[in-house]
């Protein structure tokens, strides 16, 4: 199952976060590590026309999207995200280690729209 964060206009800077406290319970996050698979659409068929697969550190820029920055708390992971593609979606993972030694991911997708 993923989840869906609002669309981005390509030229935002915006920061997405996702809430693990429910998961987490008493334990709190140790490390995060941010992954970006970019799909893009043909507009008039909406066929997925290719993709790729990236960690997407701070910095990194996959498929003219860009993690500018992250962030965590105990029990939330932020991503900063710059750019993109009008009418391309990325598929977000986000993957935290707590401090039990527990793994866990979570795919959210970004949809990129002029406005």
């Amino acid at each position: 199952m993923s989840f869906r964060w609002p669309n981005k206009d390509p030229d935002e800077l915006l920061d997405y976060s996702v809430d693990w406290s429910r998961y987490l319970g008493t334990a709190i996050i140790s490390s995060v590590t941010w992954f970006v698979q970019s799909k893009t659409y043909d507009t008039k068929t909406q066929i997925d026309a290719g993709e790729t697969f990236a960690t997407a550190s701070s910095g990194a820029t996959t498929d003219t999207i860009q993690n500018v920055s992250q962030t965590n708390t105990n029990t939330v992971a932020t991503i900063n995200i710059d750019g993109g593609t009008h009418n391309e979606e990325y598929t977000f993972s986000c993957q935290i280690t707590d401090n039990t030694g527990s793994r866990s991911e979570r795919t959210i997708k970004l949809r990129v729209k002029e406005r």
